[in-house]
């Protein structure tokens, strides 16, 4: 199947196909979106990709791409022009982190919303979207079967019924802050969107935005953050810059501290339990999860999975950091130790990951 346009299988309720398809927009790449349902899952995407995931990309050439950051990476590297990467040092790396936070940890307020605020229709819209041309009652059943697989994620990613409150109002805050920032400026930094962008809009857009009891709440207490998913969903195609001589607006220290505060300390612990399970068990693929452990939100204690491959989101601002030269490290270094990033100065990483499939693995 060969075309002049990219082909993205995905689906408006997909948190990571509203990131893909922001980036498609604003790259300006001609594609043609199409509806994952059953009947695509099972002539498309298993024959392609060998598991059932969304997004997937299909080239021009017929090539396939999946995994919503190698999209991104591959396109930015097949197309050059205005880049979603900044060159210069911090801003690089707070997009890199800030990507890392969307696409690993809001999971946890997107998946907690979804899945005890707005089940009823989410059930509902799995249905429309699996088997869209069946009766409302199949869809209904249809969206019963799937949403078993899907919501008892919520409480193994953390969001336990003691925790609720907790994660309520880290989000509460969290909206706060991007409030405060994206009244001064359009995107993250600056007039551009950049990779950190595309990071927050899969949860900020397809649960927390579309999801109807999340997305009316937003508007009514975050309308600027609203207006940014807005932009991100209709941006002007390459338009734009980020700010100039690397600066980083002060609204956007709050929201790092907060990665820092909450995320860090779990990648952290997460990485100590990977060396030691590839100590135990050298050469074989990482499980998707390795247990449980203990995570701090809001002054509450909980538990969610150890998640190795967020540590492949994390080595890539890893990379980036190991990569600077002693002069913009040091700079670098002064910036994350007045956000309280010393833990990320000073971060042991596990023997060096590769992504395999929906896990990672040894290099």
């Amino acid at each position: 199947m060969r075309g002049t346009s990219y082909r993205l299988y995905g689906a408006e309720i997909s948190y990571f196909t509203g990131k893909v398809r922001a980036y498609l927009r604003w790259k300006n790449l001609p594609f043609e979106e199409v509806l994952a349902d059953a009947k695509v899952f099972k002539e498309v995407i298993l024959p392609r990709v060998g598991f059932p995931v969304i997004p997937v990309v299909v080239t021009p050439e017929d090539d396939c791409l999946q995994d919503s950051t190698e999209i991104i990476d591959a396109l930015e590297a097949r197309h050059g022009g205005p880049s979603v990467y900044p060159s210069t040092p911090r801003q690089r790396l707070a997009a890199l982190l800030l990507e890392t936070y969307g696409d690993e940890w809001l999971v946890i307020p997107a998946m907690h919303y979804r899945w005890h605020h707005n089940r009823d229709w989410v059930i509902r819209e799995f249905g429309a979207v699996n088997v869209p041309n069946t009766s409302p009652e199949q869809q209904l059943e249809a969206g019963a079967r799937i949403a078993e697989r899907f919501a008892s994620a919520a409480v193994l990613l953390g969001a336990e019924p003691h925790m609720h409150v907790a994660v309520e109002s880290s989000y509460e805050k969290l909206l706060a802050e991007l409030s405060a920032h994206f009244e001064c400026m359009p995107f993250l930094l600056g007039a551009r969107p950049s990779m950190g962008d595309f990071g927050l809009m899969g949860p900020l857009y397809a649960h927390q935005y579309r999801d109807p009891k999340s997305g009316e709440h937003m508007r009514r207490v975050a309308p600027s953050v609203a207006r940014w998913v807005e932009r991100m969903r209709n941006p002007v195609p390459l338009a734009g810059a980020f700010l100039p001589g690397d600066e980083l607006p002060n609204t956007l220290t709050p929201i790092l501290r907060r990665m820092f505060l909450e995320q860090l300390p779990v990648l952290t612990d997460t990485s100590r339990r990977v060396r030691r399970w590839m100590e135990a068990h050298p050469g074989e693929p990482l499980p998707r999860a390795l247990g449980t452990h203990a995570f701090s939100l809001e002054g509450q204690v909980g538990k969610r999975i150890v998640c190795p491959y967020s540590l492949w989101m994390l080595q890539r601002a890893r990379d980036y950091y190991a990569s600077l030269d002693s002069e913009r490290r040091a700079a670098v270094d002064e910036w994350l130790d007045a956000l309280g990033g010393r833990a990320f100065i000073e971060f042991e990483d596990p023997p060096r990951l590769v992504r395999a499939g929906l896990g990672v693995r040894p290099a």
